[in-house]
């Protein structure tokens, strides 16, 4: 059966008769209407599905208006919420609007007011709120996003953390934003004066990565025209970022242990000892204890990296972060491709907020980025999405499999079914997917599937 097309509204209202009277009204002027007799009841349904408006009266049993707006806002921001009042009662729809209400109607209700406020409100969007930040900015306009219980753990670990001389191990699957948390570590040190030096251990090969962190003297091997100075001496007084340490070598992890024990190195082809003061913050997609236990990774070298562990949630696990994130990205790249944005629409919201996300905010930056480049209007759409976005949408596997309990189940429903489309080829499923092989690799084993080929 094809899905309406007509614009869909949320009547929230205790009262039965009062619920049954406006949806008929909304219907004879050709909207599409679903009831929610309290706050609790609505916010759910929001949680299930897009709305083009929501008009919601204040006194209700169980959650009242004034927290399932903020709860409502809090899963797709995009929804415009039209609110309901008693003429005794202004005071609690004009601070309903303070807190983001599209705008409010005084019981008795004029029908011709009512029908002109609806239209209003789902022909012009609701513009999203600022995005919640977690501290000040830091660095280079560098802000750690939202406002999840997960991620308010992470920056209050952050601050208490920072001003400290410990080394700092970061975890996190790929893309969940393990730099920016040590660019935020760095900045609210005492260091914050010194350089912030970043390596990316598993982009260069053994004895490249062995010159570019200790340095070398001329003539050390072939191409070596002249001295060098490694990055442990680049970032003195400062901090050296480690990131993917995970995929160092056995000999490289004995040459980065004898620094971290001594603060001492030696040049590539050198003699001289240079003696260096740095704060090591290192990251990594792997699970190290594993890699110990499997030998590939040195364990004396984990105990020196693994005095603090500051774990970064996957996006799938920030349950009202998407929306912040989305808005901040949208208004980032607006303002950097000159474009004019008003906001997301409730329908890509309510995608964007639905979606697992395998490739973590790295992969939601990248899809408003090409919304905002292919928008053609003010509103960023579900068309502007990347094709594997909307093919997830498309298969809607909520549906499928009766809504999954979890989001983790529904990444691994898009997994499987990404696989299934490419024949099993996990490269070009990773393609799709917007995630690298190994990723992909290490998804397929967290959620016990096995491939062949």
């Amino acid at each position: 059966m094809k899905e309406s097309t007509s614009p869909k509204v949320l009547v929230v209202d205790d009262e039965q008769v009062h619920r049954y009277m406006l949806c008929s009204m909304l219907t004879q002027w050709g909207w599409s209407c679903r009831e929610a007799d309290d706050g609790v009841t609505a916010v759910e349904a929001v949680r299930q599905g897009p709305f083009d408006a929501v008009l919601m009266d204040v006194r209700m049993t169980n959650m009242d208006g004034m927290e399932a707006l903020k709860k409502i806002h809090a899963v797709n921001p995009a929804i415009p919420v039209v609110i309901m009042t008693a003429f005794s009662s202004v005071d609690s729809a004009v601070e309903a609007i303070k807190q983001g209400a599209h705008d409010y109607l005084t019981k008795p209700l004029d029908f011709d007011r009512l029908r002109e406020t609806m239209e209003i409100a789902m022909g012009h969007r609701q513009q999203p709120a600022e995005p919640g930040l977690q501290g000040e900015p830091f660095g280079d306009d560098g802000r750690i996003i939202g406002s999840s219980a997960s991620m308010q753990e992470l920056w209050e670990m952050i601050v208490q953390v920072a001003p400290t001389e410990a080394t700092v191990l970061i975890s996190g699957e790929s893309g969940t934003g393990k730099e920016l948390v040590a660019s935020a570590l760095h900045y609210k040190s005492l260091r914050s004066d010194g350089p912030f030096i970043k390596v990316n251990c598993a982009a260069l090969a053994e004895n490249l990565l062995e010159s570019e962190l200790f340095g070398h003297e001329k003539g050390a091997f072939t191409g070596a025209d002249r001295k060098r100075e490694g990055r442990f001496v680049q970032a003195q007084g400062g901090t050296l970022f480690l990131d993917e340490i995970g995929e160092t070598s056995p000999a490289m992890q004995a040459k980065l242990l004898r620094v971290l024990q001594e603060q001492e190195l030696q040049r590539v082809g050198g003699q001289k000892t240079i003696t260096v003061d740095v704060r090591i913050v290192t990251a990594t997609n792997r699970d190290l204890d594993e890699e110990v236990r499997a030998g590939r990774f040195r364990e004396d070298l984990f105990y020196r990296l693994n005095v603090v562990v500051l774990e970064v949630p996957p996006l799938r696990d920030r349950e009202g972060d998407v929306p912040l994130l989305a808005d901040f990205f949208l208004h980032r790249f607006a303002k950097r491709n000159k474009r004019v944005v008003q906001g997301v629409t409730p329908e890509c919201m309510d995608l964007l907020n639905r979606y697992p996300w395998p490739g973590n905010v790295r992969e939601l930056e990248n899809a408003i980025e090409r919304g905002v480049i292919l928008m053609r209007g003010e509103y960023l759409d579900v068309a502007g999405m990347p094709i594997a976005i909307q093919r997830w949408a498309g298969m809607n596997p909520m549906q499928e499999v009766e809504r999954p309990a979890t989001l983790k189940e529904a990444e691994r429903l898009l997994i499987l079914k990404t696989l299934e489309e490419t024949d099993g080829n996990r490269s070009e499923a990773a393609r799709r997917l917007q995630i690298t092989r190994k990723t992909l690799l290490n998804k397929l084993k967290k959620y016990g599937v096995e491939q062949k080929g």
